[in-house]
């Protein structure tokens, strides 16, 4: 199995130029079940990652084999959301949650500043047996996010994904321990996204 890397699109860009980068994302393919291609985010990684990480609205990460073949990405950000109270699973959370959160009485919500996973994929056009796993894709993620973490504090992490059963049920599995905390309809897409979250 090649060498993994995971590496910043930033240092991409710097160490190889743009046009050498943009060759790079060219050659991905994501699906979000067998079979069935998950446009949003493979557009995403080839057509908008690298304007939003040079504008610093969000950052990317490139997982790479040692002659820089795509194996997989995910985008981070930050941004305020909204967990209603409700909605915490347990008084364990709880005391996490109130830790991290300020508790809004009109809305019955936790209001909390919180790592955004904006985009998460891995690259099928890989041979099934050398492809990422979801999990480790998500671990190389979360180590990255403990690092900013350890520099910045904060202690939520929230993605939004497809209500798919499927992804529903990789995210909040073990060793992902995400849990539902509401979702959001998208006019634009058509789409009802599922909203989880989990503390670091």
């Amino acid at each position: 199995m090649p060498k993994k890397e995971v590496v910043n699109l930033m240092d991409l860009i710097e160490m190889y130029g743009e046009d050498y980068t943009k060759e790079i994302l060219s050659d991905f393919s994501c699906e979000y079940a067998e079979g069935r291609r998950n446009n949003e985010v493979e557009q995403f990684l080839k057509k908008s990652s690298i304007d939003f990480t040079k504008r610093r609205m969000s950052i990317t990460y490139i997982v790479t084999d040692d002659a820089l073949y795509p194996r997989g990405f995910f985008t981070l950000t930050h941004k305020p959301v909204a967990i209603p109270e409700k909605a915490i699973p347990s008084k364990t959370a709880l005391r996490k949650m109130l830790r991290h959160a300020k508790y809004d009485a009109d809305l019955k919500a936790y209001n909390v500043s919180a790592f955004l996973i904006a985009q998460f994929g891995k690259n099928y056009n890989l041979p099934e047996n050398e492809r990422i796993s979801g999990t480790e894709l998500m671990t190389d993620a979360l180590l990255v996010i403990e690092r900013v973490q350890r520099m910045i504090g904060g202690g939520v992490v929230f993605l939004e994904c497809e209500d798919n059963q499927e992804l529903v049920d990789f995210y909040t599995a073990d060793p992902n321990t995400f849990f539902l905390f509401g979702d959001r309809f998208c006019v634009e897409d058509d789409v009802t996204y599922a909203q989880l979250m989990r503390f670091l």
